[in-house]
């Protein structure tokens, strides 16, 4: 019943939220900070609803004060609710151009600055990431991405695509590593407290000076203090669970 009721708010504020993120992308489209923004407006009211408590611990990402390419785990679309209370100021997203097709959402997240691939194409999806450096190096931006491409399920993090991090490689950019706690496959939402999710940003890896064939290596290290940094946090949330 508890589950029914949440899931009939959380259908109220997704709306009411898309209305007030929509409005504020028409009274200043593409402004860099808009994201930041929205993801509030979706984050905060929601992790109440939901009961979700969240403790974070991103220090290196909000004292950044230069333009970085930030990776984080993506586990399911509930990270716009989890993940969302911490983005940055003028940071930007990339997502699948189908986005732009899901109500309100789709428009204010256009309108918000965010940038729309085709991954079906991958010449057209390509030219796009690339396109990105030009964002990175004079509009003081950074641009926020999920590596793996598609949601893992909470499980190990899938592998990493290659679009970060030549973004990151071509605009001489650092790297900030955001991870998530393995939350979706603990989560009760039919209790009244959902569950405990913890977020750390890790200390940015440099790219200056690296080449495209320094790639491998570059995703490797990135994926590997990920893993590690997520294992971590999922063994100290499981070490202060209060059994049930």
């Amino acid at each position: 019943m508890l589950f029914v009721l949440r899931m009939l708010m959380m259908g109220v504020h997704f709306i009411g939220a898309g209305i007030l993120g929509l409005l504020l992308g028409l009274c200043r489209p593409f402004h860099p900070d808009n994201s930041r923004l929205c993801a509030r407006l979706y984050s905060l009211p929601a992790l109440r609803l939901l009961r979700i408590k969240v403790q974070t611990d991103t220090r290196n990402l909000a004292e950044h004060d230069r333009p970085c390419v930030i990776i984080a785990n993506h586990q399911s679309n509930y990270d716009l609710y989890v993940i969302g209370c911490v983005v940055p100021r003028r940071t930007v997203s990339i997502g699948k151009k189908s986005l732009k097709w899901v109500p309100l959402f789709g428009q204010l997240y256009w309108l918000a600055g965010n940038v729309l691939i085709d991954r079906g194409n991958a010449r057209k999806a390509k030219r796009s990431m690339l396109a990105t450096t030009h964002t990175l190096q004079h509009e003081n931006t950074s641009i926020w991405v999920f590596p793996e491409g598609t949601r893992n399920g909470g499980g190990e993090m899938l592998p990493f695509k290659k679009g970060a991090f030549q973004m990151a490689v071509a605009a001489g950019v650092p790297i900030i590593p955001v991870c998530a706690s393995s939350y979706v496959r603990s989560l009760r939402l039919n209790a009244w407290n959902s569950g405990r999710v913890m977020i750390r940003s890790l200390p940015e890896i440099p790219t200056a000076g690296l080449s495209m064939d320094d790639l491998p290596q570059l995703i490797e290290t990135c994926r590997s203090r990920m893993q590690t940094c997520i294992d971590a946090m999922d063994a100290e949330l499981a070490s202060t669970s209060t059994p049930a």
